[in-house]
């Protein structure tokens, strides 16, 4: 394998091979249907000065059509990393992939990272080596390699960085031909980064009720546990009218539910002179009777300023009165280690307003136990803010130094007190019962999707509180009445009131389960069914016609800005392609 495999590439130009083209050579390369005549040679397997050179030879009897193989995607980590995978299914399958459930019987593995533990890495890296085993093509996507691309397990291995996912389609066909492929650039106009790849861009939502948008990427702290910054970078977000566009567009396609998803919701359009109010107002503006909206995480400090109008949103009948304000200590001193740039007294004040202001709404948390420097003290600090509040969701997460964080080279909690702490806090937040009050209520619901065990349907309350419901296809994607009559530490449990309304939130069907959405015209007429060549915009394919001459096809893709763009190609010009192929081939026989 060439050094350059191991290098960070920046375009889909920088495949490994000496001998390819370079982008500036490419600007003179014929453009036109070349005819080539060779002489006849009576002696055969001899080659004239008029056969092809060494680069283009016959084509071989099993010929690689990118674009017809199968594609197995797996995803972990936060619904922001959920939505990417959703759009690289989706332009894959636009292109005329097969996305499929089955491991075992794709042809190629797009294995999508999270960085932010140990575990999830460890699972990824696993997942590399039995693809390898199992001699399957392999494309890598997400925090982790966008991070840490020069690591000794990713070497040779194609690379999608985070934020050029909309060119999944050039990486998975230049892998499928067996080069490796590194994008791992930052979007920018004029020198400014912006959010991301496109927000229209096709996907596969994996629950075609539920649209995933990504307002912003990045962030503005500098978090010495987080491995994420390393990946995702500084705060970028997308402008509003691209965000209310692309809710219109889900609601119009079925969806009854919008999730905004970032790395800090509250930081949002800071950098481009607005904010997160602006945007939900935007946003409520725009969504259906019988549809809701869910908003993401949101750091302390990004929320204080913004309270008053936080509140009135949270209050609005389509809003879910949620949110994820993770703490993630509640000692002061451990927050200053960790560069989190508030304090407890902040947590409360934003916990406690919002309490105040918007009745019954669900606060959800993080925790980090055993961060290094955390004493008995600090953590007893922690054991009483949740005591205090009782949260009744909390993420307790045991810290993992990070390679390449300050707090990787921060003297360590032993990892026996770690595993303890993090047991104590689990205790403690299984001993109360957040919803046995709430038995005998008149709850109104949006069902969503199914259980884990199939047994039910699950719907979510006002508060995105989780309430299981009979398994009756009338009622999925409806907002409909229950009655509370069971509660568990996670969820309620409700039967359907009879002469109660349903709410519909569109008359427009729901995608089925695996359709493509989003298709604008220039994915709609792309080719399909193996028909997509289209990785390199100016390189010529040698095809051999049944007269025994030589023909060189440049296909019409041309590439502006940063992907590749679809002109036009017809079936019949494929059609015309295997006739030469398979014509050249019985002439030589």
């Amino acid at each position: 394998m060439p050094a350059a495999c191991d290098s960070v590439l920046e375009d889909i130009e920088d495949i490994v091979s000496a001998e390819d083209l370079k982008p500036h050579d490419r600007q003179f390369v014929r453009r036109n249907v070349l005819p080539k005549v060779r002489k006849r040679n009576s002696q055969k397997n001899t080659q004239t000065d008029d056969d092809p050179p060494s680069d283009r030879q016959v084509l071989p009897s099993t010929l690689i059509i990118p674009g017809a193989q199968k594609i197995w995607i797996r995803t972990w980590g936060c619904s922001h990393n959920n939505s990417d995978g959703e759009y690289m299914a989706g332009q894959l399958a636009a292109y005329g992939y097969k996305i499929t459930d089955n491991s075992a019987e794709a042809d190629l593995w797009l294995l999508n990272s999270c960085t932010v533990k140990n575990p999830a890495e460890d699972h990824f890296r696993n997942s590399i080596k039995k693809a390898q085993e199992g001699k399957k093509k392999v494309v890598l996507a997400g925090c982790v390699p966008q991070a840490q691309p020069r690591q000794d397990y990713l070497k040779g291995l194609s690379i999608i960085g985070v934020q050029q996912i909309d060119r999944v389609v050039e990486v998975v066909e230049e892998t499928i031909k067996g080069h490796s492929v590194r994008l791992l650039g930052q979007k920018k106009d004029n020198g400014k980064r912006l959010g991301g790849a496109r927000l229209d861009l096709p996907k596969i939502r994996k629950n075609p009720l539920i649209e995933i948008i990504s307002i912003n990427t990045g962030c503005l702290n500098a978090c010495t546990y987080c491995k994420t910054k390393h990946a995702r970078g500084d705060l970028a977000s997308y402008p509003i009218e691209e965000l209310v566009d692309r809710a219109k567009q889900s609601f119009q396609e079925g969806v009854c539910e919008i999730w905004l998803t970032s790395e800090d919701t509250g930081a949002y359009g800071r950098d481009i002179g607005t904010d997160l109010p602006t945007l939900l107002w935007k946003l409520v503006e725009a969504i259906p009777e019988g549809a809701m909206l869910r908003l993401g995480m949101t750091n302390p400090p990004y929320i204080l300023e913004h309270l008053e109008e936080m509140a009135k949103i949270l209050n609005h009948p389509r809003v879910y009165a949620f949110l994820h304000i993770p703490v993630q200590s509640a000692s002061d001193s451990v927050l200053m280690d960790m560069k989190r740039e508030y304090c407890v007294a902040d947590f409360k004040q934003v916990v406690d307003f919002l309490k105040e202001k918007v009745p019954g709404i669900t606060i959800a948390t993080d925790i980090i136990c055993g961060f290094p420097g955390e004493t008995d003290e600090d953590f007893q600090e922690t054991m009483k803010l949740v005591e205090q509040y009782r949260f009744p969701s909390l993420f307790i997460n045991q810290f993992y130094p990070r390679p390449g964080t300050p707090a990787a080279k921060m003297h360590q909690v032993p990892a026996a007190v770690k595993k303890q702490r993090t047991k104590d806090l689990s205790q403690l937040f299984h001993s109360y019962n957040p919803y046995d009050h709430k038995i005998g209520e008149r709850q109104r619901v949006l069902v969503t999707e199914e259980s884990f065990d199939s047994n039910y349907y699950v719907a979510h309350n006002p508060f995105y509180e989780q309430v299981l419901v009979p398994k009756d296809p009338l009622l999925m994607g409806k907002m409909v009445e229950v009655n509370i009559y069971e509660a568990g530490k996670h969820f309620m449990k409700g039967q359907p009131v009879s002469d109660a309304r349903v709410y519909t939130a569109s008359i427009t069907r729901p995608l089925a389960k695996g359709e493509v959405s989003g298709l604008t015209e220039e994915f709609r007429h792309a080719p399909q069914n193996g028909t997509n060549w289209k990785a390199d915009p100016s390189a010529e394919i040698p095809v051999k016609t049944p007269l025994g001459s030589w023909i060189s096809l440049q296909l019409p893709w041309q590439q502006e800005g940063g992907g590749l763009k679809i002109l036009s190609v017809s079936l019949g010009l494929l059609a015309v392609l295997v006739m030469f192929y398979y014509g050249g081939m019985k002439t030589e026989l």
